[in-house]
């Protein structure tokens, strides 16, 4: 058995579907990890998500923050994006039902000393500490009220963790760390509007795996998000999103022994910058 896990799909489904292939995915014996953002800004996110919630068991996946969007637009909160592109799901049949096992997954899975998360985890968390705090978000998103919970997602403040924060906004920094966190402070400041490579970092930021001190330095990081970053192998590291949605491949590693697996942006699929 092997896990193959892939960085950000947004909707690229022809190039997911050629590097499964590649891989030689096989669904009876091996396990598939994604980073999140399955849907968006690519062509066929409808699909995507239909491939990937009928692998079961043979699949996890984390929340990102184009999945949180298309929950929130679903309900009609926050901002829809110029070049959103998941109108197909929102039109779908079966609409209601993908919604419902998207808003059921996962915001952070640890196991066999991985730590699948979209984005990161700020420098004061343990491993262990954010898993528990992703477990209050998922079951703030599974709970009879989590229309009001997601009403109340939108958002970039506050900006940094406290333990004392509670209700909405605890919750909100919790999903903005995990979802959408690329620099931070060492004290853990977010920044969310910096999002050029690894040199781009504001003044007095870094970014969020370099910070010292770093609690969650002893797992390695299987994340995505960043895809002007690109492929990033580091001891503790594996930043998977590639840039498939802007030319780049799509980029599959295999967790057992760290073997790369990749694919070309199919045609069609690739956006202007």
């Amino acid at each position: 058995m092997a896990t193959y896990a892939i960085g950000d799909i947004q909707g690229c489904f022809d190039s997911f579907m050629r590097l499964l292939e590649h891989c030689r995915f096989d669904a009876a014996a091996d396990r598939l990890w994604f980073t999140g953002d399955l849907v968006n800004r690519g062509p066929r996110s409808l699909e995507t998500l239909r491939f990937v919630r009928g692998l079961d068991e043979a699949a996890i996946t984390v929340l990102g923050n184009h999945d949180l969007a298309l929950l929130l637009a679903a309900e009609g909160f926050g901002k829809r994006g110029k070049g959103d592109t998941f109108d197909d799901v929102l039109r779908a049949p079966d609409r209601e039902n993908l919604l419902s096992w998207l808003r059921h997954q996962r915001l952070c899975h640890v196991e066999d000393g991985h730590c699948l998360v979209h984005a990161g985890l700020l420098p004061q968390w343990t491993v262990a500490r954010a898993l528990a705090l992703a477990g209050e978000v998922e079951a703030a998103l599974t709970a009879p009220d989590w229309r009001e919970f997601l009403a109340h997602l939108w958002g970039s403040e506050p900006a940094a963790w406290r333990d004392d924060l509670a209700a909405w906004p605890r919750l909100r920094v919790i999903v903005n760390a995990m979802t959408r966190l690329r620099f931070c402070t060492p004290g853990g400041v977010m920044d969310f509007h910096a999002k050029g490579g690894i040199d781009g970092a504001p003044p007095g930021y870094m970014p969020w795996f370099e910070a010292p001190h770093r609690q969650s330095a002893d797992t390695t990081l299987v994340t995505g998000h960043w895809s002007a970053l690109g492929l990033r192998i580091l001891p503790d590291l594996l930043a998977l999103d590639s840039g498939c949605l802007w030319g780049g491949p799509l980029t599959a590693v295999r967790l057992e022994d760290r073997a790369v697996f990749q694919v070309p942006c199919s045609p069609g699929e690739a956006r202007a910058w």
